[in-house]
């Protein structure tokens, strides 16, 4: 590409930017690339930090100060009561108002250009899990879904998440045997059944997962219904563990 080539580039981009510049998916404020995010969305949005459950990610509303209790060493109710398909999972932020919009956008509206700011920052959160052995495999969607929405966000996240972290991806290394209805609205009793048996390998997999660090990507951790199937299937077919990264996590009022 030579200098006159990048230069009519920028040149575009600048006259693009000015005729209709990139806003925020959150607040549609005007920023400065497309996909970032606004100092006022930034306010609105609820990062999850210390103290959470060591297992499932799940934030604590307690006060650090509190003497003998070490953050480490905490687990929710959920996770004391039942064994976990799953290692560990941990989430960036809080599924609330402040972030809701950004994910229903990213995941039904087509802003997918999104990616570019969440991936660095979701890296960020599961560095640990992120070790050179690790692969990236995404929470897939059916088939007849994907037609109808085009793209599977989960696998977007996780082939960007594999480029920053120098990692491989494997975005059909699931798949989802039969269609399943929308998890919306659903208790956690029937997430599961509406998702119990609806996972498998993809067959050219079936032995590459032997022995694998599986970081098992998706966007909301809500009941956690899906990734406990994912899970499972994949700890059937010989991975070693499976660590679960997710934008957001679901908090119960």
């Amino acid at each position: 590409m030579n200098k006159a080539h990048i230069l009519g580039k920028k040149a575009l981009n600048w006259g693009l930017d000015l005729v209709l510049p990139p806003r925020c998916p959150i607040t549609g404020d005007t920023v400065r690339t497309v996909g970032a995010i606004s100092p006022r969305a930034w306010k609105e949005i609820t990062f999850i930090a210390p103290p959470y459950c060591t297992c499932c990610g799940i934030p604590f509303a307690i006060d650090l100060d509190m003497k003998g209790l070490n953050p480490d060493d905490f687990l929710c109710t959920d996770c004391i009561s039942s064994t976990r398909a799953f290692d560990q999972a941990k989430s960036l932020f809080v599924y609330d108002d402040g972030s809701r919009k950004m994910i229903l956008s990213f995941k039904h509206g087509d802003a997918i250009h999104l990616h570019t700011t969440l991936a660095p920052l979701l890296c960020k959160t599961g560095v640990e899990f992120l070790s050179p052995d690790s692969i990236i495999v995404p929470v897939p969607l059916h088939w007849m879904r994907l037609v109808k929405r085009r793209y599977n966000q989960a696998a977007i996240l996780g082939n960007e998440v594999a480029k920053l972290s120098g990692l491989t991806c494997w975005p059909d290394a699931l798949i989802r045997t039969r269609p399943t209805p929308p998890q919306g609205h659903k208790t956690a009793k029937d997430r599961k059944q509406n998702v119990s048996g609806a996972f498998d390998i993809n067959p050219p997999y079936t032995k590459k997962l032997s022995g694998r660090e599986i970081v098992l990507i998706d966007d909301v951790f809500t009941t956690g219904a899906t990734l406990e199937e994912c899970s499972k299937v994949l700890k059937t077919a010989g991975a070693r563990s499976v660590n679960i990264l997710t934008l957001a996590r679901a908090v119960k009022e």
